[in-house]
């Protein structure tokens, strides 16, 4: 028979393994209740992406790296979205002026929604982009540094997983960024974010 020690060691042991386990994928995949313009403002760089579709993964890693910037206007619901794509040292970019709404906004030349996820990163953008014709999902995570903390690289693992896309393909943080005015400005219809 069990002395009551004993039961209360396996329930001690029971309740510490719980707690010491990894985040559920609720906790993990939050959207961002309501997007502060000033929490999105800045320029970062593509640290890794995640992606529904795996054919897509030769494409998206043949880019050598990619900007966000987000620049607010004077109204607090729009906001200008610019990409910049570097491939093969040449830099092309899209620029669009968004209205956020709720957790995300809507590219509708490229019937793309985006939406922003919450993350432990202090400095990343954690993002959905969601093909709606397609209804392929890329899991981008977005910093203001070219590399995150391993702990930070395993959050961001175990949210694809969530999600179940890809394994994250990382993205070189040797290569240059497009310079931050002078990229060929391309139209949304010719690029696929």
């Amino acid at each position: 028979p069990l002395d009551m020690f004993t039961v209360y060691a396996i329930a001690l042991s029971c309740l510490l393994s719980v707690s010491l386990s990894s985040p559920s994928c609720e906790d993990l995949i939050r959207p961002m209740d309501h997007l502060d313009v000033h929490n999105l403002e800045g320029r970062r760089a593509l640290v890794a992406g995640s992606l529904s579709d795996k054919e897509y993964i030769e494409t998206f890693k043949s880019r050598d790296s990619a900007v966000i910037d987000f620049d607010n206007s004077t109204d607090p619901s729009k906001i200008s979205f610019k990409r910049a794509f570097n491939f093969n040292g040449t830099c092309s970019s899209l620029n669009t002026d968004v209205t956020l709404e709720g957790s995300g906004f809507t590219l509708p030349k490229l019937n793309f929604t985006i939406t922003f996820y919450h993350t432990a990163c202090q400095d990343c953008l954690l993002s959905v982009f969601n093909n709606k014709d397609t209804n392929h999902q890329r899991l981008y995570l977005f910093s203001k540094r070219r590399q995150v903390e391993p702990k930070e690289m395993d959050d961001f693992t175990a949210q694809a997983q969530c999600l179940k896309m890809t394994a994250p393909v990382l993205m070189d943080p040797t290569k240059e960024l497009c310079p931050e005015s002078s990229a060929e400005d391309k139209t949304e219809e010719k690029m696929e974010a």
